[in-house]
């Protein structure tokens, strides 16, 4: 059992998780350029661990749940650590972690109630996860390289993020409903 869970993709994965401590700190020292560089080591390595998991067929379970929860935890935490530096607008850090405890809790209750559910992602909740990254990378990138730009992408992209993240949870909230009607 120890081999498939140490797989090269997996180990890639725990990488990904070691990155997010540095990354915060580096965000509170206002060492932005290094952040940038930390978000882009953990893109790459996340893209490079799904690739590896289907090439050399290791994909294991521990995978499967651990790969999304270091993405999660590193984008929450992007969003709290750039809020909390006035980066990233307050309101919309709430929005973000709202739709996410609300996504949580509707998965926990129901696997609690009815058991295992699949709900894979939507193509609305993969757009906002998309957008969500870009304006941590716009942000980031903003204060690394100072264009004006960049500064008008962030604008845009937070009212992007915000609608992306309220439709998306609504879309979620609807389809789970549908779903438990006809399975319940």
């Amino acid at each position: 059992m120890a081999p498939r869970v140490f797989t090269v993709p997996n180990q890639l994965t725990f990488l990904r998780l070691g990155f997010l401590p540095f990354f915060i700190v580096l965000i509170f020292y206002e060492q932005y350029a290094w952040a940038l560089l930390i978000l882009l080591l953990a893109a790459a390595t996340d893209g490079m661990d799904g690739l590896l998991a289907r090439s050399l067929n290791q994909k294991t379970a521990l995978g499967a749940y651990l790969d999304p929860i270091a993405d999660k935890l590193l984008l929450s935490s992007s969003f709290v650590v750039l809020a909390l530096e006035g980066r990233i607008p307050r309101w919309l850090t709430i929005l973000v972690l709202g739709r996410d405890v609300l996504i949580l809790t509707t998965a926990t209750v129901i696997l609690l109630v009815s058991g295992y559910r699949h709900f894979p992602p939507s193509i609305y909740g993969k757009i906002t996860t998309g957008t969500q990254i870009l304006l941590v990378f716009v942000v980031l990138s903003a204060e690394v390289f100072q264009l004006p730009v960049l500064e008008v992408s962030r604008q845009l992209l937070t009212y992007a993020v915000a609608g992306f993240t309220v439709f998306s949870g609504f879309h979620y909230s609807v389809v789970v409903a549908r779903r438990l009607h006809h399975h319940g």
